[in-house]
């Protein structure tokens, strides 16, 4: 705020009748008034000498009339004082909002960019008249220009120059909006802000990209509805209608109107129109009110189902990925070289036949095959896995994870083979088989047989040659380092064999007889998890709470292997003591 008042005028008294103001115009009323001293007006010594003497005559007339003077100027001087620091603080507000105001519109940098402008033009203008002055010098001197003359080219030049700069001040005006728009600029990189995991968010989004795909869905129904001929007479009226524009050559158009056809119903609907045209009727789906408070096992539950549907669709995608890119990339010879011949022969065709012919061809057989062909061979699914040339081709096509258990499975053929010879030429005669191959399988500790004490033909089965990782839950036991052990699951002809994975003795390797079995069953440990849990409990009469095999990530296969090789050994003992 401004510490002093310049000039301000006022229609009383004169300025020298007042005290110069020089306090803050921040202080309050009763700052200024302590501060303020008053000045009463010059008297003379006769005039105090009587105001002072009480005996003086007209003593008490004076004394009322300095008082009423005193209190009618000191009055006066309050108001003009009160004006005067509204004024000071009008003042200041006025000079705050034009400081922000020019700050907004940024007017002084815009007046010195003009100044430059203006610095610039000047120094161009200077520039070009020296130009044309060293010009004019060049010249000869027999040739001097009449005075007339030379003011007339002068003349002309400004003309020229004026016409100039309005013709590019025209095409700035009409073009330069977009000369703007081809100026190159360094692209902006934004960064998207990721959101926090969320069991609504993800309830919501899933819902989302199911009604995002109807369409879609709902299209590829139909297609396959068609070439299924679900409904006979719509595919016959299909299939004769794009037969017969195919043959005159109208099958583009026919595409294009369908699609117009399409966008047209589709405002239809939008404006509130019922119609509805399906080949398959649809099936409403029950759609579940969302819940507003999940529980942790339901929301756990929710990122289980969400996760596996997300890795199986990721899956198929890369399963269709790869495919193509070993299909391209020579990883089989033979199915790559049928694709070779079959772009060579249109290729050839596409050169030496007419684009009308080769249209019609290409536009019967995909009628032919999708109306006739793939419904035959939907029907028979032995008559396609020996003729349907496309679908064999994709069936046979392999992806990484397939190429990789081919090269890991002919490795291993390969040193079992090399081992199966050297056995051979140092094993001697009389053995059978099975012993032999008992003798062959072996695990990181050793062999099989000698580590569970076992016979030599007992031997993993093929479905657990490599073990189910587990661990061993002992409910009958009280020490925390017997109650839990880590290791591998084992399942043969007629044992269930646990391997601990620390190191030491055998006698903490379990070894359980399938026929002593009395109980197998799936088994959930922790009971808040959703699902329906990741253990087998086994029953036997030696101990009194169930034997767990916990955390296997293939329950469902190991469970069923065990079930099964338990009932065969059952049934096989319940024969052989009937009989």
């Amino acid at each position: 705020m401004l510490r002093r008042l310049d000039k301000i005028r006022f229609r009383g008294h004169k300025r020298e009748d007042f005290l110069d103001l020089a306090e803050s115009p921040n202080a309050s009323d009763t700052e200024c008034g302590d501060e303020l001293p008053l000045k009463i007006p010059r008297t003379s010594p006769r005039d105090s000498e009587e105001l002072r003497d009480p005996a003086g005559p007209g003593t008490l007339i004076m004394a009322s009339g300095v008082q009423d003077f005193n209190r009618t100027e000191f009055d006066r001087l309050n108001e003009i004082k009160g004006h005067l620091e509204i004024a000071l603080l009008e003042k200041h507000f006025l000079q705050e909002e034009l400081r922000k105001l020019r700050e907004e519109t940024n007017s002084e940098m815009l007046r010195q960019e003009l100044e430059r402008e203006r610095q610039r033009r000047i120094e161009l203008e200077q520039k070009v008249q020296e130009v044309l002055k060293a010009r004019a010098e060049e010249q000869p001197q027999a040739q001097p220009q009449p005075k007339g003359q030379s003011q007339a080219n002068h003349g002309a030049d400004r003309r020229s120059q004026g016409l100039s700069s309005r013709l590019q001040k025209w095409f700035y005006e009409r073009f330069g909006e977009y000369v703007e728009d081809f100026r190159f600029q360094p692209e902006e990189s934004t960064v998207e802000t990721e959101e926090p995991l969320s069991a609504r968010r993800l309830t919501e989004n899933m819902r989302r990209l199911k009604r995002g795909a109807k369409p879609v869905t709902s299209f590829v129904k139909n297609l396959s509805a068609l070439s299924d001929w679900y409904s006979v007479y719509t595919s016959a009226i299909a299939f004769t209608v794009y037969m017969n524009a195919v043959w005159h050559g109208w099958a583009i158009p026919m595409f294009l109107f369908l699609a117009i056809l399409r966008l047209s119903l589709n405002y239809l609907i939008a404006r509130g129109w019922r119609i509805q045209w399906s080949i398959v009727p649809e099936v409403s789906e029950a759609v579940e009110p969302p819940k507003e408070d999940l529980t942790v096992s339901e929301k756990f539950q929710l990122v289980l189902d969400v996760a596996q549907k997300a890795q199986n669709l990721f899956g198929k995608m890369a399963d269709i990925l790869e495919k193509i890119k070993n299909l391209f990339m020579w990883v089989q010879p033979e199915i790559t070289q049928k694709l070779y011949i079959a772009l060579w022969a249109a290729f050839l065709a596409s050169c030496f036949f007419p684009y009308r012919l080769v249209g019609l061809a290409v536009g019967l057989y995909a009628g032919i095959k999708f109306f006739l062909i793939d419904f035959v061979f939907k029907r028979c699914p032995r008559l396609r896995a020996k003729y349907d040339t496309p679908y064999i081709v994709w069936r046979s096509l392999p992806t990484d994870p397939q190429l990789k258990e081919r090269a890991s499975a002919t490795v291993s053929r390969r040193l079992q083979t090399a081992s199966s010879r050297s056995y051979v030429s140092s094993t001697p005669t009389g053995l059978s088989k099975d012993e032999d191959a008992g003798r062959f399988h072996s695990t990181k500790k050793g062999n099989f047989h000698e580590i569970f004490n076992l016979t030599e033909n007992e031997r993993p089965l093929a479905v657990c040659e490599n073990g189910w990782r587990c661990c061993l839950i002992n409910r009958d036991r009280k020490m925390p380092t017997d109650y839990i052990r880590n290791g591998v699951l084992y399942v043969t002809e007629n044992y269930l064999c646990f391997e601990s994975s620390k190191s030491g003795s055998s006698k903490r390797n379990k070894v359980i007889r399938l026929v002593d079995i009395t109980d197998i069953q799936k088994y959930k440990v922790l009971s808040v998890l959703p699902g329906s849990g990741m253990g087998i409990a086994v029953s036997t009469p030696s101990t009194q709470k169930p034997l767990v095999f916990g955390a296997m990530v293939h329950r469902d296969e190991a469970f069923e292997t065990i079930f099964s090789q338990y009932v065969k050994i059952t049934s096989a003992a319940a024969s052989g003591g009937d009989s």
